[in-house]
């Protein structure tokens, strides 16, 4: 009876501990990012040039806990961003025991592409569509009005765009696993071409602050190349597991 409990009893000491290491983290990383709040304000204003032009371009606000919301606001969500890579690299850890040889050297594999994947769709987002949506925004009525941006909404806005074109460039990892655990087959996801081409303009339409076909198209035109992308990491991920099972039973 002992000998059962105590492996259970090991690994959940071991899941404790890596839980606590990351928790801290969190808030070292949290804490890190509300001392240098200003440096991260003014990076997510950098795209917003004459953001204001009665205000020298800087933004407003209206409550008297609105600056201190959005500053509250991006401390977290950086702490959230720093926080994840160290956390999957926990699970990866511990979770590696039980896992085969072939089974940790894929998750080895996808868990930095995954980081790099939402990297590059922050990236992407920060310096390709940013600009012109927000100058799209700013120009649009400035014969009626004039736009004077409060910051709690622009870092809103930024950071829910930023945060879905992070997750949308994690579309071939995802389909890529997808297709590794059986769940999907290059012939389906080839079969799904057309209504991927569809549901990309819909979903830019949906992220995209403005109703500009341009912006829509800036973000539908890479959801629609790492779909493709995705589609042949799954012929190749298809093709490697059909190998490995030929060898399997061979040797049996």
């Amino acid at each position: 009876m002992n000998d059962r409990r105590t492996p259970f009893s090991t690994h959940f000491k071991e899941l404790k501990r890596r839980l606590i290491r990351t928790v801290l983290f969190f808030f070292v990383a949290t804490a890190t990012a509300l001392a240098f709040h200003r440096h991260i304000l003014r990076w997510l204003l950098e795209p917003a040039e004459d953001l204001n032009q009665f205000t020298d371009g800087q933004a407003i606000f209206t409550d008297l806990t609105e600056f201190w919301g959005a500053v509250v606001k991006i401390s977290v969500l950086t702490g959230i961003a720093l926080t994840t890579p160290f956390m999957l690299f926990q699970i990866a850890r511990f979770a590696s025991p039980g896992l085969k040889l072939n089974e940790r050297r894929w998750v080895w594999i996808l868990l930095p592409a995954s980081v790099v994947s939402f990297a590059l769709g922050v990236a992407f987002g920060y310096y390709i569509l940013l600009p012109p949506a927000i100058n799209f925004l700013l120009n649009f009525g400035g014969d009626i009005a004039t736009p004077l941006i409060r910051i709690g909404s622009y870092v809103g806005l930024v950071t829910t765009l930023l945060f879905w074109l992070g997750a949308i460039f994690e579309l071939p990892i995802v389909i890529f696993f997808l297709a590794k655990i059986g769940l999907v087959t290059p012939k389906w996801l080839a079969g799904k071409r057309k209504w991927v081409v569809v549901l990309a303009f819909v979903v830019g339409a949906m992220i995209t602050p403005t109703f500009d076909p341009v912006n829509q198209s800036l973000v539908a035109g890479p959801i629609i190349i790492l779909y493709e992308l995705g589609y042949w990491l799954a012929r190749i991920g298809v093709q490697d597991k059909g190998k490995r099972d030929v060898e399997i039973e061979a040797g049996t």
